[in-house]
């Protein structure tokens, strides 16, 4: 049996796997402890460094798109509704989304998945140009073939700090990450209903972060990769049996699963992270020779 590097973060549905209480047959697992688990995604699209990690959609898509030599997995580890990762300083003047065209607006990285969903958002629900925004960054994309868009600037300063100077007008966070006592608050009004209403129009939620594996482990060793996707698999099921969907953890190419895909697809086309469209059965090629 081989072993395979590894890298994923700790989740109620990734514990069982990764400390060997429920492990995949076919293979032994070797995880890197990396956190945040976003460092793993620039060492696995430039060096496949790892057999198989975790990695955010939108960055998966570019390194699709550029040719990396990895594979989606239908196993989505995190998912998550972001009408509430977009943040004002407390009485700027930034009232409405709309007031957000032709000022500057903080994301960590342009390609973040997170500021792609609510990029999505803003345009889909809201009517905003995103191209009209000037998108200020502290990090680089993670697939570093992409060029990014004339609209968007690098910055050396911490994206709270430039909110409170006054540098930029709105910052894209998750609210779990936003320091305590900053004096922002959410932009979205009532964004815990209007993600309920976003998730119950589309069918889905959005997804964050999925499994991926080196296309050559999954070609030269399938029965590895099929159990390693059957272990994550047996463990999102526990979580979520009995619960009513959609879930922001799945596995397969369920409809909701798919529905998220697409919507994610066309957001990150309208926002030039992608030339084209891909279809969904494209991107699991390799996967569906497996099933």
């Amino acid at each position: 049996m081989k072993t395979y590097r590894a890298a994923v973060r700790d989740y109620p549905h990734t514990t069982p796997v990764k400390s060997g209480e429920h492990p995949p047959a076919g293979a032994r697992l070797e995880f890197a402890e990396i956190d945040p688990i976003h460092k793993a995604f620039a060492p696995m699209v430039r060096e496949l460094r790892f057999d198989f990690s975790e990695l955010a959609l939108a960055t998966g898509l570019q390194a699709w798109e550029a040719g990396k030599e990895l594979s989606f997995l239908p196993v989505v580890l995190h998912g998550n509704f972001h009408h509430g990762s977009l943040f004002r300083l407390t009485g700027n003047d930034v009232r409405n989304p709309k007031d957000l065209e032709g000022k500057r607006v903080g994301v960590r990285s342009y390609t973040q998945t997170t500021g792609l969903w609510v990029r999505g958002v803003l345009a889909e629900e809201y009517g905003v140009d995103c191209d009209a925004i000037t998108w200020v960054t502290t990090e680089e994309p993670h697939v570093s073939e992409y060029a990014e868009p004339a609209n968007v600037e690098r910055s050396s300063g911490k994206l709270v700090d430039l909110l409170q100077a006054g540098d930029i007008s709105a910052l894209v966070i998750g609210p779990r990450a936003v320091p305590e006592g900053a004096p922002v608050e959410q932009l979205l009004p009532d964004a815990k209903a209007a993600a309920q209403a976003w998730s119950q129009r589309h069918g889905t939620v959005p997804i964050n972060h999925l499994l991926t594996v080196r296309t050559d482990v999954l070609r030269n060793d399938p029965e590895a990769v099929r159990g390693v996707y059957d272990a994550f698999a047996a463990e999102i099921d526990a979580k979520t049996s009995g619960e009513a969907g959609p879930h922001r953890i799945g596995h397969g190419l369920t409809d909701s699963v798919r529905a998220s895909l697409e919507i994610g697809i066309r957001y990150a086309a309208q926002q030039h992270l992608i030339t084209r469209e891909p279809t969904v059965d494209e991107l699991f090629a390799d996967y569906l020779t497996l099933r």
